[in-house]
């Protein structure tokens, strides 16, 4: 691989004995692997199913390396359009577990497209609590939404907004909050050759003001107590401990907290920057020295600050009736009491959210599907927001059958069967809707998600 000259000549210099191991790891293939959705099935169960060799990552219980990736091709599998696992670089695994949401958190992932690390919160969460998803990219913000609705995460929103105008609607509202900042990512080079070509275009100065731009309006939205997990995927000492020695500076109400729960990684190197002793607690992932990319990890608590009752949502839906036949005739459980209408788009939300008026909002919980005259069309969002048994009315087809390919292709299904919604299902795992006639199925699968 060709790296910059520059770049070079910086980390032999950071490196120093270490420097002919590091270059040497570049000679070598980028790791890969997946995340078990745990909303869907257990780790367990998914290693009894896995069509795939699966060996553990050390540092997330639910992650595993996936071995020869380019010809098991784990995206082309059915599973993967069931939101089963999310496929994921290793080393990206490490800040939520380091930030460890527990279910009733409320949380925030503020640059979250285009979704590992938020619907890896959102497993953890286990339907309780509250994920905040947010990227300031509206194109991002649609693969975002993509995979968390697949992942069936319905106590999430995602917005499209700047920190600044969060930090006006969230004040002191969130448990834990996650930076996965924007940077010169360094350490994906191994992983994405592009990535080699962008990092001269963007200096370490100009992210390093970017990282600042974000975390000034992190400790408006944070509770006293609450932690703060800030990460990159770049070496640059200026983008890490740097930018953390700065932001102690400005905001003496937090501290560094020594990570306890990941054992395999260096420590920070403060005296790269000049900085307090204490920034030794953060982390460096190296590709010469684990089975993952280069990343930097922080963990910070606010020992104090200020609490705000915020205004809350104002939950409206109307005309809801024929949403609620469709519940009747086609689900185990009802959603009416957390109902709310946006023209003829229909939504299941979370409790206690704050006042969102003018929050760009990409979605707003759970997406149902649309009220059209006097009918519902369910969404894709519902199907895989709930495990086969909740639903009355269920197609299950083989994950290797031909029916399989033909629903993810968006074809036409003939068969037989009585008229109505059909949960389509592969192996036992909502994938989608169709709707029965006397002879055919027609297919509902997203067409913007159909397998190519």
């Amino acid at each position: 691989m060709n790296l910059p000259e520059e770049f070079l000549i910086k980390m032999q210099g950071l490196l120093g004995n270490e420097y002919n191991d590091f270059i040497e790891s570049y000679d070598k293939e980028s790791y890969k692997g997946i995340r078990v959705n745990t909303l869907k099935l257990s780790v367990e169960d998914f290693k009894k199913i896995s069509p795939f060799d699966l060996r553990e990552i050390p540092w997330c219980r639910e992650g595993f390396y996936i071995d020869d990736f380019d010809r098991v091709r784990p995206g082309k599998h059915p599973y993967y359009h069931c939101g089963l696992y999310y496929i994921q670089e290793p080393s990206a695994m490490i800040p939520v577990e380091v930030l460890d949401p527990k279910p009733g958190d409320r949380v925030l992932d503020i640059s979250a497209a285009p979704g590992g690390k938020a619907t890896q919160i959102g497993a953890k969460l286990n339907g309780k609590g509250l994920l905040v998803a947010n990227d300031i990219s509206p194109k991002r913000v649609r693969a975002l939404t993509k995979n968390i609705e697949m992942f069936g995460i319905r106590n999430s929103i995602v917005t499209n907004e700047t920190p600044e105008r969060l930090a006006e609607k969230f004040k002191y509202f969130f448990d834990k909050i996650l930076v996965d900042a924007p940077c010169s990512g360094e350490g994906m080079f191994r992983k994405d050759p592009k990535s080699v070509k962008s990092w001269s275009k963007f200096s370490v100065k100009q992210c390093s003001e970017i990282q600042k731009d974000i975390l000034k309006y992190i400790p408006r939205m944070l509770k006293p107590g609450g932690m703060l997990v800030y990460s990159t995927c770049t070496f640059s000492p200026e983008e890490n401990e740097g930018t953390i020695e700065w932001f102690l500076r400005e905001f003496p109400e937090f501290e560094v907290v020594e990570i306890k729960n990941i054992n395999v990684l260096d420590r920070g190197r403060p005296e790269w920057i000049d900085g307090r002793v204490e920034i030794q607690e953060t982390l460096r992932a190296w590709p010469h020295k684990i089975k993952g990319e280069g990343h930097f990890i922080a963990l910070l608590r606010k020992k104090d600050g200020q609490i705000e009752e915020l205004n809350r949502f104002n939950k409206k839906c109307l005309n809801y009736d024929v949403y609620l036949e469709f519940e009747d005739l086609n689900m185990e459980i009802s959603l009416k009491e957390s109902l709310h209408s946006i023209g003829e788009n229909l939504y299941s939300i979370p409790d206690e959210l704050p006042d969102l008026t003018g929050i760009k909002v990409a979605n707003l919980g759970l997406y149902l599907g649309k009220i059209k005259k006097n009918r519902f069309e369910p969404s894709q969002s519902l199907a895989l927001a709930f495990k086969k048994e909740y639903f009355r009315n269920v197609i299950d087809f083989s994950s290797e059958s031909i029916e399989v390919i033909k629903y993810l292709k968006g074809e036409t299904l003939m068969l037989s069967d009585k008229k109505g919604w059909k949960l389509v299902c592969i192996d036992g795992f909502p994938a989608g809707w169709g709707k029965q006639t006397d002879s055919f199925l027609k297919n509902y699968y997203r067409p913007e998600w159909r397998m190519k």
